[in-house]
């Protein structure tokens, strides 16, 4: 498998921002490199699975829980983040600014059911094509170095 070259974003951290998990599910198919993306629930947006860090997990373990429950993956989840990205959280009234670290997770199987199935889309994509589709700038940065390394 692929791996994903470490990204880090160089704009300042921030004590406003908040911190979430993602995981990149990553496969090979017919020998091309491809990545996993998911809808968001309300905007139906494109992006990777991610979620908040969990109580007593990883965060390693948690991206790799939040790729099940999105999008029904499972495989093998890297320890360190590959990279990380910063978006605006839509919220009822206000936005939040959040530093999403992601996790490489090598599938290795598909659900054919999983617990957001009816709220999520979930298809595969070559790391170019998901990089047009993303609207964060350091995801669709990570999406397109990650078609570089393969």
């Amino acid at each position: 498998m692929a791996k994903a070259a470490k990204h880090v974003s160089n704009s300042p951290s921030s004590s406003a921002e908040l911190r979430q998990v993602a995981a990149l599910p990553l496969r090979l198919e017919r020998e091309q490199l491809e990545v996993c993306m998911v809808t968001t629930r309300e905007t139906r947006r494109w992006t990777i699975p991610k979620g908040w860090p969990m109580k007593d997990t990883k965060d390693c373990r948690a991206a790799a829980i939040e790729a099940e429950q999105e999008a029904g993956l499972i495989g093998t989840v890297g320890k360190d983040p590959v990279g990380q990205f910063l978006y605006w959280k839509r919220r009822n009234l206000h936005f939040d600014l959040v530093r999403v670290f992601v996790y490489q997770l090598d599938v290795t199987r598909n659900l054919p059911s999983w617990r957001e199935m009816g709220e999520r889309e979930r298809r595969w994509f070559k790391p170019r094509d998901a990089a047009l589709l993303v609207e964060e700038a350091g995801l669709s940065d990570l999406l397109r170095q990650l078609e570089q390394a393969a």
